[in-house]
């Protein structure tokens, strides 16, 4: 059977597990992590799978994405430029008018409760401008 064939028969959340499960290192436990704490902050959201395999998580929009690289788990968050982060979570994509991104190395401890704030905090952003 053809990927196409075999991704088009699965949820994107069953997507999501098979990406972590292939990772298998520190960058599938991160990805589960993070995966973890936007659910624990938005039980509504809904998981998606885009361009050609990066896990959304969206409500009422996009919130954020879940892209991993050979050194770096990294969230971008769709209008993260709107968004206030008073502690200082987004450490890349710092440039654009519209996204920010937070990387993740290896090792790195995640700040859950700014991380659920922010979360939040894009979700909020969405219904009041959706």
């Amino acid at each position: 059977m053809k990927k196409s064939e075999s991704q088009k028969s699965k949820s994107p959340s069953q997507l999501i597990d098979a990406r972590i499960k292939e990772l298998g290192d520190w960058r599938g436990k991160m990805l589960s992590r993070l995966r973890t704490l936007v659910k624990e902050a938005d039980p509504k959201v809904v998981e998606e799978w885009k361009w050609r395999g990066v896990p959304v998580w969206s409500h009422d929009g996009l919130i954020c994405t879940g892209e991993t690289y050979k050194n770096v788990v990294k969230m971008t968050f769709a209008k993260g430029a709107a968004l206030t982060d008073p502690s200082g979570l987004f450490n890349s994509s710092l440039d654009g008018n519209t996204r920010r991104a937070i990387d993740f190395h290896e090792g790195e401890k995640i700040d859950e409760e700014a991380l659920k704030t922010l979360v939040r905090a894009a979700v909020t952003l969405n219904k009041s401008t959706g």
